[in-house]
C-alpha cells in the first residue's frame, strides 16, 4: 500500500510539470497552428522556413488564458493517473500471486531467460490493459478539455460537468472513443520493447564487463524510446478519435474529416502524410505541398 502511494504522488508530480508538453502536443496532433512558419535554421545551419515550436507555442497560450491555461486538462489527468496507478498495482499484484501459486520452485523460469520475458511482459501487459480500460473516460475528457483551446468553448469545464455531457450526448461508447488504437499501441511498444532488450541484453552484451546492470537498464531506455516512435501512429489516432465529432471545433471540419472508425482516421492520415504529426516540437518543418491558412490557422 504504501509502494502505491508514493507511486501515486511521484506520478502526480511528474504529471503537473509535463502536463504543458502534453497540451501543447495534443494541440499541434489536432492540426492547431495559431502562428505562421518563420525563417530559422535547421540542425546543420541552414536557413528554412520552419513551424514555432514548444516555447513559442507555449508563448501564444500564455498570451491568451495566462500560465494557468497551460494545465487545461489537468484535473481529470490527475484521476486518471491516481485510478490507473492503484489498479495496474493491483492486477499486477494479483497476477504474480497466481503465477507463484502455480508454478512450483523447479518450474520457476530463470531469470533473464526468454520464457521469463515473455511472462513478465505478458503479466504487465495485462496490468497495463486494465489500467488503460479504467482510465480511457479520464483519459477522453482530459484530450476534450484541451481541444476547447481551438474554438475558445467551454464545454468541458469540469471532471464531474464533463462525465455528464458525455454521457447526455454520446452514452457509454463515448468515454472509450479511440480506446482500441490506444491499446494495441501500448500493447505493441511493450512487447517490442521488451523483446528487443532481451535481444541485445542476451547476444549483444557480455555479463563479464563492468557495469553490467547500468549497461541493461540503458538498453531497455533506448528500447523503449524506440518501441514509442514506432507505435506513434496508434498515439495520434487514438487522440484524434477521442476528440473526434465530439461537438468541438478541433474534432470536426475543417480540423478534421468525421472519421466512421479508427481505420478511416489511420488511412486518412497516411495518404496525408501526417503520421508524424506532432511526434516532434521541436524544429519542426514545414508539411510538403501543405499551404499555411491564416484565417483558420492550419494547413491545407
Amino acid at each position: 500500500m504504501a509502494d502505491t502511494c508514493g507511486q501515486v504522488l511521484l506520478g502526480s508530480g511528474l504529471t503537473v510539470l509535463s502536463h504543458p508538453l502534453m497540451y501543447i502536443k495534443v494541440l499541434v496532433q489536432v492540426g492547431h497552428e495559431p502562428l505562421p512558419p518563420t525563417l530559422g535554421r535547421n540542425l546543420f545551419g541552414r536557413q528554412v522556413y520552419q513551424l514555432p515550436g514548444l516555447f513559442a507555442y507555449a508563448k501564444h497560450i500564455i498570451k491568451i488564458d495566462g500560465k494557468s491555461g497551460l494545465f487545461n486538462g489537468l484535473a481529470p489527468r490527475l484521476v486518471a493517473g491516481t485510478i490507473g496507478t492503484v489498479v495496474h498495482s493491483k492486477v499486477l499484484q494479483k497476477s504474480q500471486e497466481s503465477n507463484l501459486e502455480v508454478m512450483s520452485s523447479s518450474q520457476k523460469k530463470e531469470e533473464g531467460s526468454l520464457p521469463h520475458v515473455i511472462n513478465e511482459t505478458t503479466k504487465e501487459m495485462i496490468a497495463r490493459s486494465c489500467a488503460t480500460i479504467v482510465t480511457h473516460p479520464f483519459h477522453v475528457i482530459t484530450l476534450r478539455c484541451m481541444v476547447q483551446f481551438i474554438g475558445r468553448e467551454a464545454k468541458y469545464s469540469g471532471v464531474f460537468d464533463s462525465i455528464i455531457t458525455v454521457y447526455r450526448e454520446e452514452g457509454i461508447l463515448g468515454f472509450f472513443a479511440g480506446l482500441i488504437p490506444r491499446l494495441v499501441g501500448d500493447v505493441l511498444s511493450l512487447w517490442i520493447c521488451n523483446l528487443l532488450a532481451h535481444l541485445i541484453n542476451t547476444y549483444a552484451i557480455d555479463d563479464s564487463m563492468s557495469h553490467t546492470g547500468e549497461i541493461k537498464n540503458c538498453s531497455q531506455a533506448v528500447t523503449g524510446f524506440f518501441a514509442s516512435m514506432l507505435t506513434y501512429p496508434f498515439v495520434l489516432v487514438s487522440n484524434l478519435m477521442a476528440v473526434n465529432n465530439c461537438g468541438l471545433a478541433g474534432g470536426l471540419p475543417p480540423y478534421a474529416a468525421v472519421y466512421p472508425t479508427w481505420l478511416d482516421c489511420w488511412s486518412h492520415l497516411s495518404r496525408e502524410g501526417n503520421m508524424s504529426r506532432g511526434n516532434s516540437l521541436f524544429f519542426r518543418k514545414l508539411p510538403a505541398g501543405k499551404t499555411y491558412a491564416i484565417e483558420q490557422k492550419r494547413f491545407f
